[in-house]
């Protein structure tokens, strides 16, 4: 059939050969990657996340994914390293001044500009459009071009300030050796952070087993000397019970002095002569009747 009319057909035509390799359009890709969420696939809104590997998400589709963890959700393999809200860093991005967005084209005449992107690097000027690369620090989460790391080199931060190290520079959308790289950082921070834990467990027990040792065993400074408040107590205790005593003693031990003393006492002997024990008070036998008689001095 066919093949009249002076129409040659051509090998490919004829024969079926291996089909080619579709290639991804560079341009389609810079913008899934930069302009949408690699969770929920949606455009990108503020508050905008980023992972440890450098992956763009929306906040609230991290959090949705934290609370609902479903064996069907297929894009929740791009987001299985992340474990927690802590594994995410809220970035700190500048707006684009030339960016309009959707506001100039509303009736669909004009040409949009794929190119033009959101954000910009507030130290160089660059947009934030795949075409350069990008970096944002974990511990501040300020994102900025990494020309202007390799130009200004600074051991802070140049939009705010903070103190960063190496390990918390991490690449926007980096290629796959970046992506290798950072984690091997991502593993061994967490490997890190879990021997940490594991080493101030123990030495919490050990704090908390003394605390109750000492407590319930106090040593012989502690038996001798005790709080203040509970030795003056015991103080005032021990002088309530022992004054009356003392009191008494100190009673006897007066009177017995004062019968010892006015004898003893340079005192006038009219002042002597009205104790009993005075020489005056006693009587001499022959003076002193017998007990039967009527004499009233019974001694």
């Amino acid at each position: 059939m066919g093949c009249d009319g002076g129409t040659i057909p051509k090998r490919h035509e004829l024969v079926k050969g291996p089909k080619k390799v579709e290639k991804v359009d560079k341009d389609a890709e810079l913008v899934a990657q930069w302009n949408y969420c690699t969770l929920s696939q949606e455009i990108l809104r503020r508050p905008i996340v980023a992972c440890e590997l450098g992956r763009l998400y929306n906040k609230d589709a991290v959090i949705e994914f934290l609370l609902d963890k479903s064996s069907e959700k297929a894009l929740g393999k791009a987001a299985s390293h992340i474990k927690s809200i802590k594994n995410v860093t809220e970035l700190r991005l500048s707006d684009n001044p030339a960016w309009e967005g959707d506001k100039g084209n509303t009736k669909g005449d004009k040409h949009d500009d794929l190119q033009r992107a959101r954000f910009i690097c507030p130290v160089v000027g660059l947009e934030m459009n795949g075409r350069h690369r990008f970096c944002f620090l974990r511990c501040c989460g300020c994102v900025f071009s990494e020309r202007a790391l390799k130009e200004i080199k600074a051991e802070v931060c140049h939009t705010c300030g903070a103190a960063f190290q190496e390990d918390d520079v991490i690449v926007l959308n980096g290629t796959k050796e970046d992506v290798e790289v950072l984690k091997s950082r991502m593993e061994e921070r967490r490997l890190r952070a879990k021997l940490g834990k594991k080493t101030k467990k123990p030495k919490a027990a050990e704090s908390v087993s003394k605390s109750d040792v000492s407590e319930e065993t106090p040593g012989p400074s502690k038996m001798k000397t005790g709080k203040p408040e509970e030795t003056s107590l015991d103080t005032r205790e021990k002088k309530t019970n022992s004054a009356p005593k003392s009191a008494a003693a100190h009673g006897i031990a007066s009177g017995k002095a004062a019968k010892r003393s006015i004898a003893d006492s340079e005192e006038s002997e009219a002042y002597k002569s009205l104790f009993t024990t005075h020489s005056s008070a006693k009587r001499s036998k022959e003076e002193s009747a017998h007990w039967v008689t009527h004499t009233s001095y019974c001694f």
